[in-house]
């Protein structure tokens, strides 16, 4: 069998669209607590949202799932779709966003080459939040191949860092505060 060349590096998920119950309660955690901003509507069926104007990066729909439930944990589909962050401070506030909004968190990880926060949407679908570090950094073996690992994330220096890049915005000083930065 000859062997076919990878698929192009430069192919991302360029968005996800899930079905949900209810549209408003959806949003209400995408936008209201996730911070996504709705870029469109469609009639009473579907919202389109988006990080940054980019034109969607989530879909979200109650044209086969109106009021429905979740699926069983026995069953196939979704595991988790994830959202990368551009930074180890935007997680932060993004964990301190989760906190705020009463979200629970279901996991949290270091995994060499990330750090990510595990949670459930108002559905039962997966969520991951997590920012990647710098490739140079990656753990590796000798031959070069990645060496992922999972072990304890910690959640007070990430919630420190987002109190640290609240101060700075506000511009406010963390030392004079009695805190050392």
């Amino acid at each position: 069998m000859t062997k076919k060349p990878p698929i192009d590096s430069r192919v991302d998920v360029g968005h996800v669209h899930l079905k949900v119950a209810s549209l408003e309660r959806s949003v209400a955690f995408y936008r209201g607590v996730l911070g996504f901003e709705v870029v469109q509507r469609i009639g009473h069926g579907a919202v389109f949202l988006s990080a940054g104007g980019y034109h969607h990066h989530l879909g979200l729909n109650t044209w086969e799932s109106l009021g429905g439930s979740p699926p069983p944990p026995d069953s196939t589909g979704l595991y988790h779709v994830a959202f990368r962050y551009p930074d180890r401070r935007t997680l932060a506030d993004a964990y301190r966003r989760m906190k705020e909004g009463g979200v629970l968190l279901e996991g949290a990880a270091d995994h060499g080459v990330s750090e990510a926060l595990y949670l459930r949407d108002p559905d039962g679908n997966g969520v991951e939040l997590y920012w990647d570090r710098p490739r140079e950094s990656w753990p590796r073996a000798e031959d070069g191949t990645l060496e992922m690992y999972t072990r304890s994330l910690d959640l007070a220096g990430l919630a420190r860092e987002s109190e640290v890049g609240r101060f700075r915005e506000e511009g406010s000083n963390l030392e004079s505060e009695g805190e050392k930065v």
